[in-house]
């Protein structure tokens, strides 16, 4: 840690001024807008019985916040959506405890993106090395397991290079427009037969007398954000999961983000009958939480997917990433895209095992990866990123690791 720089560690991010948070974010990613995370704590969504505790990391020189990570002690796994629970049943198993652990990350938000934050100085390589260096000297002060960066960008990937962190990967469905104008121009690059499916399954839903609309967070009244809610509870009490998310923090949300948060709404009779939230950048498009009360047929694939594919065609956007797992996105135009995480473990016989575990799984996940691709929907090959080269045994971390 340099001389200069002083460490603070905040039990509530409302400790830290909204405006010196924001100004170390090096876009516009919603997730890590202090509106977002701070939502998250004054709305009820994160709780010690659900194994959340901020810990939020400062990095101050001359008592200015110059760097910062969203940080939390976790007393479980819940909520992280990159899987360890292989890891805490093993040292369970040998009479350890893998909790707490120490996490930087976005709670419940599978999002890549800026964990470690520096803004535009002249030394942020220097400041994410030393968020690096602080979390893992915490994580060691107290004596936990381990700690883990979830979901990281590009730039805070390469600040692990030479770091006893374990790399790994994952993949999820992103829709990348290469420059189509509009929805006929996307369906035109796909295949004979997923251009049919995908027109077959539009024309079903629309037969069926539904008609959708978007609107902009700060358009809906509190009746609306209620709705929305309901949806948003009716699809975790039918997969029986615990619905983190409360009502306040929705409403929350359309009136902190406004315009960057989106409502997809179905319609029949007169009657809204589900739908889709999502946030936005100024050029991505992120898909998060749906619900319906009537069943229709390709529902959720067009208030899901297709109103997102035309919405970003609309505006402009790039990127659309529509959440963790799911190949069904595949044949839909979503291509798996790779998703970066790295791990410290405190006790070196499990670091050792774990590399050599993450070494086999990436293996697996490389052939994964080469089968969704034999089934690419699109008809130019062009469109589809490259495989990479699969990682070697207990890989070593290097710089074109993160090309």
């Amino acid at each position: 840690m340099p001389e200069s720089l002083s460490t603070r560690f905040h039990s509530r991010l409302q400790e830290i001024d909204a405006r010196a948070w924001n100004s170390l974010l090096p876009d516009d990613n919603p997730f890590l807008d202090h509106a977002f995370l701070s939502g998250l704590e004054q709305h009820g969504c994160l709780d010690p019985r659900h194994g959340w505790l901020p810990h939020h990391l400062g990095l101050y020189r001359s008592g200015e916040l110059v760097a910062a990570a969203p940080l939390y002690i976790k007393l479980n796994s819940h909520g992280e959506y990159v899987f360890d629970w292989a890891w805490a049943s093993a040292y369970e198993r040998h009479g350890l405890d893998y909790y707490p652990k120490l996490l930087c990350a976005v709670p419940y938000s599978p999002i890549s993106g800026p964990r470690l934050l520096t803004g535009s100085s002249s030394d942020v390589d220097t400041l994410r090395v030393a968020l690096i260096d602080a979390i893992h000297a915490e994580a060691k002060r107290h004596g936990w397991s381990s700690a883990h960066l979830n979901f990281s960008s590009d730039a805070d990937s390469r600040a692990f290079v030479g770091k006893d962190w374990l790399p790994r990967f994952d993949w999820q469905f992103h829709w990348k427009n290469p420059g189509w104008r509009d929805f006929a121009d996307f369906l035109d690059a796909l295949t004979p037969k997923k251009r049919k499916n995908i027109r077959q399954e539009r024309e079903r839903v629309a037969r069926a007398g539904v008609e959708c609309d978007i609107v902009a967070g700060n358009e809906l009244g509190d009746a609306d954000w209620s709705a929305v809610h309901k949806f948003y509870l009716s699809t975790f009490s039918e997969k029986g999961n615990y619905p983190a998310l409360t009502e306040a923090f929705f409403r929350h949300l359309g009136s902190a983000l406004g315009g960057r948060v989106l409502v997809v709404r179905a319609w029949r009779a007169r009657r809204w009958i589900a739908t889709a939230l999502l946030l936005r950048s100024r050029d991505t498009l992120y898909g998060r939480y749906w619900g319906c009360t009537e069943t229709v047929p390709g529902l959720h694939f067009e208030t899901c997917y297709y109103q997102g594919i035309d919405y970003c065609l609309r505006q402009g956007l790039r990127s659309f990433e529509p959440g963790a797992q799911g190949e069904h996105k595949l044949a839909r135009g979503f291509l798996p895209t790779k998703t970066r995480s790295f791990h410290w473990l405190a006790d070196t016989r499990f670091r050792a095992a774990v590399r050599d575990a993450l070494a086999r799984e990436a293996t697996a996940l490389h052939d994964y990866r080469d089968e969704l691709m034999a089934h690419s929907p699109y008809a130019n090959s062009s469109l589809s990123p490259p495989a990479g080269k699969p990682s070697p045994p207990n890989p070593p971390l290097k710089g074109e690791d993160f090309k």
